[in-house]
């Protein structure tokens, strides 16, 4: 139960990786030219063709055109360079919003590339771990480029209503909405569209795939304003082929009999199973911890967020009252279920997890079943 922390990668995903690395260098033989509209690739490596059936593969994951996709090492770099691209927008006392909801490791990287620029933080509900919209209205004036949200909180499984903050900030100002959707994309069907952002960024590692990266742009003609090379990021070709292969496993988790259909569409069906699935299990998940009275689900138990109606992923942060978050995690795993110790984040600090003598997180994964969940619950009730 620690996909937030480890996804499991697919037998596919590691033997197509494999098998790009021995081919990425390889030329192939020229094909006879068909059609008029045909290019020769003479003498061009397989490992470019990688290149550009990962942009289709996360375009197919976003319903994007593949133009619209740019790829790189790891998604902290590609915030980075996003900022370095974005320096012919930025005029003096220009502003940034970022949120504390989002991964420390992406907010540092804005922050450290953004340092002519203010940084403004907008803050998360310390009750429920939502990120309310209005406060944007606050935040945000005629000198912000850029506000940076994450679509869901990678340990806490909060999701952020993208499209309201988006809207909000429109009416304020003509900034870009820059949403994390790594710890979304694993459990739903995705729509670029439907965040109302202008890019969207993606670890595809969270997703179970290779150390790869994207961000996805809403229109092409943004490009015209960024200063591309700062965006020409060295991506291993290797690593590159297995991105294809995870979309394929997530169109693959349900199959759709009859006649054969675009990979936007298998996913389509896939995910949209999928989803209700991991619903059900992280509905059971909620349930059956959070009447266990000694149990404290951060973000989730308690009086002020009681009332709340947030939608969570099937991740969630947890702890026994008087008993070590260490001894938890240990029996834990001594019981077959593998967790993690809650990270020490200024958020989570601040929502109460050291007072609570630490936390554990638990994450699941479209592996995972009923089975699982009833064996966490019996074994948190034997220290409850």
């Amino acid at each position: 139960m620690n996909a937030h922390d480890c996804p499991q990668i697919p037998e596919r995903v590691s033997a197509a990786v494999a098998r790009s690395f021995r081919m990425s260098t390889a030329v192939a033989r020229p094909e006879p030219r068909v059609g008029s509209h045909a290019r020769p690739t003479v003498g061009v490596p397989e490992g470019q063709s990688f290149l550009f059936d990962a942009r289709s593969a996360i375009a197919d994951l976003c319903n994007v055109s593949p133009e619209r996709v740019v790829l790189g090492p790891s998604l902290p770099v590609l915030y980075s360079a996003l900022v370095l691209a974005m320096r012919p927008l930025f005029r003096h006392r220009s502003s940034v919003v970022v949120c504390n909801a989002d991964r420390p490791v992406l907010t540092d990287a804005l922050a450290r590339c953004a340092e002519d620029a203010q940084l403004r933080w907008a803050q998360t509900d310390l009750a429920t771990g939502d990120v309310p919209a209005w406060q944007f209205g606050e935040l945000v004036d005629g000198s912000t480029r850029l506000v940076a949200v994450p679509a869901a909180h990678e340990v806490l499984g909060s999701v952020v209503r993208v499209a309201d903050i988006a809207d909000t900030v429109r009416d304020r100002s003509r900034a870009w909405v820059l949403a994390d959707v790594s710890a979304y994309a694993p459990y739903y069907l995705m729509d670029f569209d439907s965040f109302g952002a202008d890019i969207l960024g993606i670890d595809v590692a969270e997703l179970g795939g290779p150390q790869v990266a994207a961000l996805v742009f809403r229109d092409e003609a943004m490009f015209g304003r960024l200063d591309m090379s700062a965006l020409q990021l060295d991506v291993s070709t290797g690593l590159a082929g297995g991105v294809s292969a995870i979309v394929d496993h997530y169109a693959r988790l349900v199959e759709e009999p009859g006649r054969r259909k675009t990979r936007r569409n298998r996913l389509e069906f896939s995910m949209g199973l999928t989803q209700r699935y991991m619903r059900g299990l992280r509905d059971d998940l909620h349930t059956f911890l959070g009447t266990l009275p000694s149990v404290h689900i951060v973000g989730v138990s308690g009086e002020a967020a009681e009332g709340a109606r947030m939608e969570h992923t099937p991740r969630l942060v947890f702890g026994v009252h008087g008993v070590p978050a260490e001894t938890v995690h240990q029996r834990l795993f001594a019981n077959g279920i593998v967790s993690t110790p809650a990270p020490t984040t200024p958020l989570l600090q601040d929502m109460g997890v050291a007072e609570m003598g630490g936390a554990v997180a638990v994450g699941l994964g479209p592996f995972n079943t009923e089975v699982d969940i009833e064996q966490l619950i019996r074994t948190v009730a034997s220290l409850a």
